[in-house]
């Protein structure tokens, strides 16, 4: 059990040890290709969304706060953490041809192991449940809020001092619901005094499952049916490179003439080439989530059955897809992310609220899903996600800094740290726990600092009346 924050000035070994097991230092972008970051960087990227948390920051380099500056307030939206897939459609169908080729001997040796691994890997997430919180997403969440605590602990001793609240809401779905208790759990054990001061955790799909509610009708109208999505999506997929792709994934499981076989369509009625090996980069995609459950994702095996260059390639594919559903999209519109201001203006009325002395919170906790985290990275201009794309010059990792695997992986988080002296209110962001700045255009209190004014920033997202 963590240590209570009362105790943490009395033993700095135990900071220290927490530091070193939490904190994760993001590969530079700037790595060369050929260097070991450079290469845990692309088979990040390689994962999309997908990829499991790591934070981005060593906790002993925040700056601190200006003198006399204490902190009163903290509030963060974190994506739920890692998890089994949603349903078992991609190793249904995969089995399906592998059963079909173990039948004509069409398996490789290495293909051999292929379908006892998915089989493996399904039997972890029926048993976890589809959708579920896997043990890799418990210690995700967890290590966020003891971090959080850790990182503001004369906070949490003045929310338990003063009997201030900590508010709890999520989506609503099982997930996200699962991923604030396992956050809140974790809080009241580094503090138990705090466990009486966490109200029961609430719903609000308006705020945290917006792209599904009433403020994202007009968005699901375009994602239905936009044709420019529609069109830049199919062209951008159906690229030579993804048929190449494809053949080699399944190359590494089926004999030759059995991949004959699946792209003259033979076996159509389950799927083409590129539907067969999309269907085990997804399964390759989601093993490191169930790598307390499955030894498929504990000991990497689902990583023998595609190449780094072939998994990059369909981890590009999906970070296509997610940059123009959810992401900056085309740089003409802001469809995407226009609905995600309900979030941001929360945001704003929480720290507002705390100032005006009409909030009596001293923690605002929200747990969602990628489909808004992205929206609103994009709507924030968080890095990575300030630039939509030019019709005429389509989103690549050459043109764009955007990866799927930085700005939304499982637990990805935004937090807001206040701070107070007198009458005047600082804020911090952290994104993924790593500081960063605000949007361009807003001013910093001095050069380099990621401490802003409160009134800086409102006026700097338009929130100045008067």
């Amino acid at each position: 059990m963590p240590m209570p924050i009362s105790a943490r000035r009395a033993a700095p070994a135990l900071a220290l040890a927490l530091s070193t097991l939490f904190a994760v230092s993001a590969p530079a972008r700037s790595a060369p290709a050929h260097s070991a970051d450079g290469v845990a960087e692309r088979i990040r990227d390689g994962y999309g969304t997908k990829a499991p948390y790591a934070p981005q920051q060593d906790p002993w380099t925040y700056q601190r706060a200006p003198q006399g500056f204490v902190p009163v307030f903290t509030e963060n939206v974190s994506r739920h953490g890692s998890r089994a897939a949603t349903d078992s459609g991609d190793g249904d169908l995969i089995l399906k041809l592998w059963d079909q080729a173990r039948q004509d001997g069409q398996l490789t040796h290495l293909g051999q192991d292929f379908g006892p691994d998915v089989r493996a890997l399904l039997a972890a997430m029926e048993k976890t449940g589809y959708g579920n919180l896997s043990g890799r997403g418990k210690r995700e969440l967890q290590g966020t809020a003891v971090r959080m605590a850790h990182r503001l602990p004369g906070l949490f001793e003045t929310i338990a001092k003063d009997g201030e609240t900590v508010d709890v809401v999520s989506s609503g779905q099982g997930r996200a619901v699962d991923s604030g208790t396992v956050f809140t759990d974790a809080l009241t054990q580094t503090d138990p005094e705090l466990k009486p001061l966490i109200g029961p955790a609430r719903v609000d799909k308006d705020l945290l499952y917006f792209h599904k509610s009433a403020g994202g009708a007009a968005y699901r109208d375009w994602l239905a049916n936009d044709q420019r999505l529609a069109r830049t999506l199919k062209d951008l997929s159906g690229q030579p490179a993804t048929h190449g792709a494809a053949r080699r994934v399944l190359a590494r499981i089926f004999k030759p003439a059995f991949v004959r076989r699946v792209v003259d369509g033979e076996f159509s009625s389950l799927a083409d080439d590129v539907a067969a090996a999309q269907a085990v980069y997804n399964l390759y995609g989601i093993a490191p989530a169930m790598s307390d459950e499955s030894p498929t994702g504990r000991d990497r095996r689902m990583d023998r059955y595609i190449a780094p260059r072939d998994a990059a390639w369909f981890g590009y594919l999906s970070d296509v897809e997610d940059f123009y559903e959810k992401g900056p999209s085309f740089a003409d519109s802001d469809i995407t992310y226009k609905m995600a201001d309900v979030l941001l203006d929360d945001f704003f009325k929480q720290v507002e609220a705390k100032r005006d002395g009409t909030g009596k919170l001293g923690a605002e906790l929200r747990f969602t899903h990628a489909e808004e985290i992205i929206p609103l990275a994009a709507l924030m201009r968080l890095p990575g996600s300030t630039e939509g794309a030019a019709p005429e010059r389509p989103y690549t990792y050459d043109n764009s800094a955007w990866r799927g695997a930085s700005v939304s992986p499982m637990a990805a988080n935004i937090q807001w740290d206040v701070f107070r002296r007198g009458d005047t209110y600082l804020v911090r962001m952290l994104y993924n726990e790593k500081e960063i700045p605000f949007r361009q255009g807003c001013r910093p209190i001095a050069r380099g600092s990621h401490f802003y004014d409160l009134a800086e920033l409102e006026r700097c997202f338009g929130r100045t009346t008067g």
